[in-house]
């Protein structure tokens, strides 16, 4: 008999909705016990950040390294241009829009700890090796230093040190991460605060739709006027690739489609071979959108200070570690919660509705991703065929 497998979006599904019902009427002592578990989870996976930064981005730097010439420079500014300019945009829409939309400091993460007098039975401090920036400080000189060795020892160390990063979150995190955000739900139920959240979720998550569907038109638009060709069709013809992202919510699993796609639009197929791949790695426009627009929503939502100088430094910085989130099961936002912490002050519950609102939107954010890589490709082709 075959085994049946729920996926992650499901099962984040299942946890809101059981958090949901069980939080009206679950008595104190319970909802303290997954109070006190949240606690110790996310200990762990506030100590585990680093050394997933340090596992992954290492590689991922290593293996772009490796890659040498213009082609590559090229493709890696237009590709990070391009993740960056989504961020941005996210960033100016909802700063012009979530203000009206939600109302500021109407949920505070420590209050809803707080509620009732409901606490953890006990805490367990798990303290980081090292904290966000060192960590990313100290891949990018790994991964550069490792692109540049004769020596193949030390980055099979580095990869090695990757697997078992990568088991951690498969065997670990994503497991337990339905259950740690049941927990979140249910405390934010009990406290009477998961409406008035639940209905905010669902104003971002409209908003970002339109966000990521008006940034491939444009996408496509400076792609036509570069190659001179109608914009429309250009990303018509990458539907296909489109429709198979949303269904395997995996860049990597759709570049055979995307390239397939990318060649029907004229771009020549060696440097289809080249751009596809590669920016199945770096390039998140989607993802970026994302992460950024929920972000500045949640912190309206808490009452939370922000400005632009402070998000134009996390959207570059996201920007740069978004090379590492291919690599990470779950999406980006994996990748993206050291940054979040460590610039935009968020803790462990804010982190926590993060994953929940990242993962309820991951296939439209995988779709936008790969969509666009057929214009940066479009791109490419004519800067090196005018050269």
């Amino acid at each position: 008999m075959k085994k049946i497998r729920i996926g992650l979006l499901p099962r984040i599904i299942i946890a809101i909705a059981l958090g949901i019902l069980l939080g009206n009427f679950l008595p104190s002592i319970l909802v303290r016990t997954f109070i006190t578990f949240n606690s110790i989870f996310s200990e762990f996976l506030g100590f585990t950040i680093p050394l997933i930064i340090v596992g992954l981005v290492t590689i991922a730097i290593a293996d772009i390294g490796n890659k040498a010439g213009k082609l590559l420079l090229i493709t890696v500014l237009i590709a990070y241009g391009s993740t960056v300019f989504a961020g941005f945009l996210s960033y100016f829409t909802g700063a012009s829009l979530f203000p009206s939309m939600i109302e500021a400091g109407s949920s505070s993460f420590d209050e809803i700890a707080k509620a009732d007098g409901l606490t953890s039975f006990f805490t367990i401090k798990i303290p980081p090796l090292m904290d966000v920036m060192t960590a990313l400080i100290l891949a990018f000189t790994l991964g550069l230093g490792l692109a540049h060795l004769n020596s193949n020892s030390l980055k099979d160390v580095a990869r090695d040190f990757q697997d078992i990063i990568i088991k951690v979150i498969h065997s670990v995190i994503i497991p337990i991460l339905p259950l740690y955000i049941f927990g979140i739900f249910l405390n934010m139920t009990h406290s009477g605060e998961v409406y008035s959240i639940l209905i905010v979720f669902i104003k971002i998550i409209g908003v970002i739709f339109a966000i990521h569907v008006f940034l491939l038109i444009l996408q496509y638009c400076i792609a036509g006027l570069v190659v001179k060709q109608n914009p429309f069709k250009l990303l018509a013809r990458m539907l296909p690739a489109y429709f198979t992202a949303l269904g395997t919510q995996s860049s990597a699993a759709t570049i055979p489609v995307t390239l397939e796609q990318a060649i029907k639009n004229g771009v020549s197929p060696k440097i289809a071979g080249f751009v596809i791949p590669l920016c199945a790695t770096i390039h998140l426009s989607g993802s970026t959108l994302k992460i950024v627009a929920c972000a500045l929503a949640l912190m309206i939502m808490q009452g939370m200070p922000y400005n632009f100088p402070m998000f134009a430094g996390f959207i570059l910085l996201l920007g740069v570690t978004m090379v590492a989130a291919p690599g990470v099961p779950g999406g980006a936002i994996m990748a993206a919660l050291g940054v979040l912490h460590s610039v935009l002050g968020f803790d462990e519950s804010a982190q926590a509705l993060m994953i929940a609102l990242y993962i309820a939107m991951d296939s439209f954010g995988t779709a936008c991703n790969v969509t666009g890589d057929g214009a940066i490709a479009l791109v490419v082709d004519k800067i090196t065929n005018k050269e």
